[in-house]
């Protein structure tokens, strides 16, 4: 099982196992971190779930899709590495990414 390495808001870094196919929004939740609301649930239709991924990981993601994009200009923290971690599958390539929870916006 691949682990995250999340940072949250106050800069605690916290590791968490992170089952295969759940999304990164699913995976913080089920790490017992709470500072993620995911009000649209994972629908993509909503930016409450923004993060920040670990550079040298960014590559090993799925393209951003246009209504990520879309959604991610609303925040005010957004940065080349932004990503809404609903729409971020976990796979065996993320082992030991840092994960980022963006500003409480």
């Amino acid at each position: 099982m691949p682990q995250l390495i999340v940072v949250t808001r106050e800069g605690e870094e916290r590791a968490i196992e992170a089952e295969t196919g759940l999304s990164v929004m699913e995976a913080i939740r089920d790490g017992g971190i709470d500072e993620i609301l995911a009000l649209c649930g994972g629908n993509c239709s909503c930016a409450t779930c923004h993060v920040h991924i670990d550079p040298s990981f960014i590559d090993k993601l799925p393209p951003m899709s246009a209504d990520e994009d879309d959604l991610l200009e609303s925040v005010d923290d957004r940065d080349e590495y932004s990503r809404l971690s609903c729409q971020v599958p976990v796979t065996a390539a993320l082992d030991g990414a840092r994960v980022t929870i963006g500003a409480d916006d």
